[in-house]
């Protein structure tokens, strides 16, 4: 079973709305979850802004995030060669930088990036990066 990619945006989301499918999908899957340990950066930094965007208190959001990164293995960049690092940044660097070491875990690991963000999806399809994490409306 190959592991996902878990891109922070799929962790806001489940945030902001503990009831979605996403957030069922991230607490409930099977598959492996990854996630590089910047993603647990960023998703601190904005901790602020899910609170207001979700009107959850901050208590709420931290105690979901707490189960949500249960479910998920951060992985250590350091770990990451440096061929998966040149292939990913290949892929990214024209799209968004910031997106660099979540490419690069999937190459990595041979993974599925589950990303919400649709303007990375289009523009790595077009040069040839089709390995996402595209969940089923009846998942969940």
């Amino acid at each position: 079973m190959k592991p996902v990619i878990v891109d922070t945006n799929i962790v806001f989301s489940a945030l902001v709305n503990k009831n979605s499918k996403i957030a069922t999908l991230l607490l409930r899957s099977e598959q492996p979850l990854l996630m590089p340990k910047y993603g647990f950066v960023e998703l601190f930094k904005y901790k602020e802004k899910v609170c207001a965007v979700s009107k959850h208190t901050q208590d709420e959001v931290l105690e979901l995030l707490y189960e949500l990164i249960r479910h998920i293995d951060f992985f250590d960049e350091n770990s990451i060669s440096a061929e998966a690092l040149q292939k990913a940044w290949a892929l990214v660097k024209d799209v968004d930088a910031k997106d660099l070491l979540f490419v690069a875990l999937t190459i990595e690991t041979g993974g599925l990036l589950w990303t919400g963000d649709k303007q990375l999806r289009m523009e790595l399809d077009a040069l040839g990066f089709d390995a996402f994490f595209l969940p089923t409306d009846d998942a969940g």
